[in-house]
């Protein structure tokens, strides 16, 4: 069974005009950006700055799904909503495993690509 694929470049390529330069910068804005959301998003939960949590989720969303990773976006705007009504705070942990576990496959898979362009 072939592996699953976190990440999902069509739209990407279509705005680039499958440009490999071009993508090739989309890529490495988005590993530039990475610590701050994985250290950022746990960050803030730890020291239960909830808003701030759901704003950097949403920012996030956009970057995730630029890069196809249409669930994990669905998700974080989901932990956005919440942190703005202060709803299921016991959840949020969880949004993060899954962030977490998400963005570690799309940079293996991404830094797959990089090596291809």
């Amino acid at each position: 069974m072939p592996e699953k694929n976190y990440t999902n470049l069509d739209y990407l390529k279509e705005i680039t005009g499958d440009e490999d330069e071009i993508l090739k910068e989309f890529i490495l804005m988005f590993f530039d950006q990475l610590p701050e959301f994985k250290n950022g998003l746990h960050d803030h939960l730890e020291n239960k700055r909830y808003k701030e949590l759901g704003e950097l989720a949403h920012k996030a969303k956009s970057s995730v799904m630029t890069f196809g990773m249409e669930d994990l976006g669905w998700k974080l705007k989901d932990l956005q909503l919440k942190t703005q009504k202060l709803e299921a705070i016991e959840t949020y942990p969880d949004f993060l495993k899954e962030f977490d576990e998400v963005i570690a496959h799309a940079e293996k898979e991404l830094q797959e690509v990089l090596e291809t362009l």
